[in-house]
């Protein structure tokens, strides 16, 4: 039986890999684009105050993501490119399903915390997933083997201001929730458990990258992870199945809002995914989670939340996100050493020889995308797209105006915020990669 001859550290990287310049300012940008996205998809979950099932909003913002996820990569690349890069590695698809599954358990933490003790609050107490993922990048990926000393500076400097901001905020939740103590540390400990499983989310992501799998691919398969785990919780939960329906169509109002929460988390998401590839899980991570500043920003602009409490707490949130942001754009700036690139090349290697992959094709499966045969179209791409409109133009046939305070102008200046960094952003990314 012949072997393939192992590929060397030169050639297991991508041409532009984590630690080339014009990719890692690439991922950069995504990282920021996604912290927009991501920080304006929990806004529906506001509804919450509405009195609703906080289980059951986060069922449709899942189906909201379940139809983004589809939806964007056929229309961006095609199914058969979807389905082609899916057959080189087969061994993900397990992967991307338990990455679905911690993220719709962490979602629905999400949406208990918020109600708990408020989007502003909450956000960055669930962003602590930076500290997990840069944990599980160091010890299962080796990704700061070999970090200059300069490096590790930053990433344990910024380390030590994310914890530093959750517990003040901690602190000022317990103070300013609007429920009792009891239920505020109970938004804690959801919004806390959040960040855990997110942070774990990103061992499948980083395992995906080092073999060359495009983001569009594996988030396609991710959603039926996603789906699953939300049908199972349904069923477990007191009342099953029923209850879950029962409380699904007291929620028709509100539907297309939630759908729409969950579009723009697949689109801050599909970003993170590409920081995640172009500039390496502990640095794209941290600088996504700029989401807290903009999930500050509509909890207390467009929600008025915090609108009740002194001025000087109000200051003190403020301080405590703005010292988590500072540590994670000061992990974001550790530069990537070539003794930690060979690092990662080592560990490209590992998990290629793990699962018998084709160090060639791996190698050599982004590139193939940048020539434009995978983005060949099918009949039924049409149809996938078109099923997709055809839910979010039914939902908008009964949509309801949201039972909550909103500050419209403000909700309208910051959706034009996010329309002009997907153009700029999608505009870079497709013109120096073609999604690749």
């Amino acid at each position: 039986m012949s072997v393939l001859p192992r590929a060397q550290p030169s050639t297991v990287r991508e041409p532009a890999g984590p630690g080339s310049q014009p990719r890692h300012g690439l991922g950069t940008l995504c990282a920021l684009a996604a912290g927009a996205w991501l920080g304006a998809a929990e806004a529906p979950a506001r509804l919450v105050a509405s009195g609703y099932s906080p289980f059951a909003i986060s069922f449709c913002m899942v189906m909201g993501v379940f139809l983004a996820r589809w939806t964007l990569p056929v229309t961006m690349k095609g199914a058969h490119f979807v389905l082609r890069d899916l057959r080189r590695t087969p061994h993900l698809i397990v992967w991307a399903i338990l990455a679905g599954a911690l993220w719709a358990v962490a979602n629905t933490l999400t949406i208990f915390a918020i109600r708990d003790v408020g989007l502003s609050i909450a956000f960055p107490l669930w962003n602590t997933n930076s500290l997990i993922g840069i944990f599980w990048g160091w010890a299962l990926f080796h990704e700061l083997d070999g970090a200059s000393t300069a490096a590790w500076i930053r990433v344990v400097g910024g380390a030590t201001a994310i914890v530093a901001g959750s517990v003040l905020l901690s602190v000022l939740s317990v103070h300013t929730a609007a429920g009792s103590q009891g239920r505020a540390l109970e938004g804690i400990a959801a919004a806390l458990g959040a960040g855990l499983l997110w942070g774990t989310m990103y061992v499948p992501y980083r395992k995906a990258y080092l073999t060359r799998i495009n983001p569009l691919s594996f988030v396609t398969i991710f959603t039926f992870g996603e789906v699953g785990t939300m049908l199972l919780l349904g069923a477990l939960l007191p009342g099953g199945l029923p209850a879950l329906g029962h409380q699904l169509r007291a929620l028709r109002p509100a539907f297309l809002w939630l759908l729409l929460g969950g579009f723009c988390w697949v689109v801050g998401d599909l970003f993170q995914q590409y920081a995640t590839k172009y500039a390496g899980i502990s640095r794209a991570i941290p600088l996504s989670n700029t989401n807290q500043l903009w999930g500050f920003a509509w909890g207390v602009l467009v929600f008025g939340e915090l609108s009740r409490v002194p001025g000087s707490t109000r200051l003190l949130a403020l301080a405590a996100s703005c010292l988590m942001i500072a540590g994670a754009v000061l992990i974001a700036g550790a530069t990537v050493s070539t003794g930690e690139s060979a690092s990662w090349s080592r560990a490209a290697r590992r998990e290629s020889d793990r699962y018998a992959l084709d160090s060639s094709i791996t190698q050599h499966s982004a590139a193939e995308g940048d020539s434009g045969d995978g983005a060949r179209r099918r009949w039924w791409d049409a149809l996938i797209a078109l099923g997709a409109v055809g839910v979010f133009v039914a939902a908008a046939t009964r949509v309801g105006v949201p039972r909550v305070p909103l500050n419209v102008p403000f909700a309208l200046a910051l959706t034009v915020v996010l329309l002009a960094v997907l153009a700029a952003c999608g505009w870079t990314l497709w013109k120096k990669t073609r999604f690749s």
